[in-house]
């Protein structure tokens, strides 16, 4: 397996378990994690929120850990990433605002590089490339944002833990879909992890 250069994409209040997790499993598996925000540089940090399921009509959330970046968001070129990752949580919803990370995320689906996005980062991904036709899920609040756009919308399972392929990009609707979704992620990129 070549070991691949992947881009995360994250913002403060990022879902703590979307950024960290992935990250630390991508790392594991061999590959090079830089983990950035815009109007933030290598050793900053992201504050990050717990997204929970609880019993509640949605959500609850709570102030999660802070999260350090490894890389400066204005030294980055798309072109020298293999892949993509884009965590949810409360970031997207301002991150779609940001011409520059728009701009990133635009050319990875262009050059048809391997996305993960999952929960709330869909909303980025809405932002940037064209959905329409799509098979892709998230988190069931985006769900209409996502068929607005004309995606087909993936079910999500009651306990939020599968994920979606369609092409390049690989969907999921929230932490609990981790292992799929990174397995399948780890499948688009040639990843093999022997047992």
């Amino acid at each position: 397996m070549a070991a691949k250069k992947i881009l995360m994409i994250v913002g403060d209040y990022v879902e703590d378990y979307e950024a960290m997790v992935p990250f630390q499993m991508l790392v594991m598996a061999g590959h090079t994690v830089h983990a950035v925000c815009p109007g933030k540089k290598a050793g900053e940090s992201v504050r990050t929120a717990v997204h929970d399921f609880e019993g509640d009509q949605t959500y609850s959330e709570k102030r999660g850990h802070n999260f350090v970046l490894n890389a400066s968001f204005d030294d980055i070129r798309p072109q020298d990433y293999d892949a993509l990752v884009i965590p949810g949580g409360r970031a997207p919803e301002y991150l779609r605002l940001h011409e520059p990370v728009v701009e990133m995320v635009a050319h990875f689906d262009a050059a048809q590089k391997p996305i993960a996005a999952i929960c709330h980062g869909l909303q980025l991904l809405n932002a940037a490339m064209k959905l329409e036709g799509r098979l892709c899920t998230a988190y069931p609040a985006v769900k209409h944002e996502l068929l607005a756009a004309g995606a087909r919308w993936g079910e999500v399972n009651e306990t939020f833990s599968n994920a979606h392929v369609d092409g390049n990009l690989v969907t999921a609707p929230a932490w609990p879909a981790h292992p799929e979704w990174m397995r399948k992620f780890l499948e688009l990129l040639g990843t093999r992890i022997e047992p």
